[in-house]
């Protein structure tokens, strides 16, 4: 009988970054950022849930006094962005007068990060926003926006593991992975 990490194996078309490799980068950017940010009082942001994994690997890894907060937000569905990001709490965290880093799963369309980049701008007041990603897709952006920390750059193809998902499933692989046509298929969500 096979297990459910045998299952979700066969779901996975290729895999793109091990574990191993993931980590090691995740040591580069953070000797990166705590070099960028020595000194100066951080707030980390973290997009929740995608950014789960990479959020706690990366923030174990900062040798630095910072302080954590979490934005729900949500503009997917399924396997495609809807276009409107919808915040998910009623108050935003307090960075007036702070430096901020914004971290996410992956930068695609840039809706999201663009949306949550322009309310931190306009109702907070920080002294700076940079934004950190694991993964920036080589796509066109529908919203102008880049990325000043990025893990690895991938193609256009539909990633999970490590926090990424496809309808909540496959978050918690150790990989990063593209998913199969098939569990696509499988998974899609059903509409009466």
């Amino acid at each position: 009988m096979p297990t459910a990490a045998g299952e979700m194996r066969d779901e996975i078309r290729a895999v793109l970054f091990r574990e191993s490799t993931i980590m090691s980068r995740l040591d580069e950017m953070a000797s990166q950022i705590s070099s960028d940010y020595a000194g100066k009082d951080l707030t980390v942001l973290a997009v929740l849930n995608g950014s789960l994994m990479f959020g706690a690997d990366l923030l174990r890894r900062l040798e630095m006094p910072l302080r954590l907060d979490c934005l729900s937000v949500s503009s997917y569905h399924g396997a495609s962005t809807t276009g409107v990001v919808k915040f998910n709490q009623l108050h935003l965290p307090d960075v007036h007068g702070r430096h901020v880093l914004i971290l996410d799963d992956i930068l695609d369309s840039g809706h999201t990060l663009h949306a949550i980049r322009d309310k931190l701008q306009n109702e907070t007041s920080p002294l700076s926003i940079k934004i950190c990603v694991l993964l920036r897709k080589d796509v066109p952006r529908q919203r102008e926006l880049e990325a000043d920390y990025v893990g690895f750059d991938i193609a256009n193809e539909f990633v999970v593991g490590y926090g990424l998902d496809y309808m909540e499933r496959f978050r918690n692989l150790p990989y990063i992975g593209v998913v199969s046509e098939e569990a696509i298929v499988k998974y899609a969500p059903k509409f009466a």
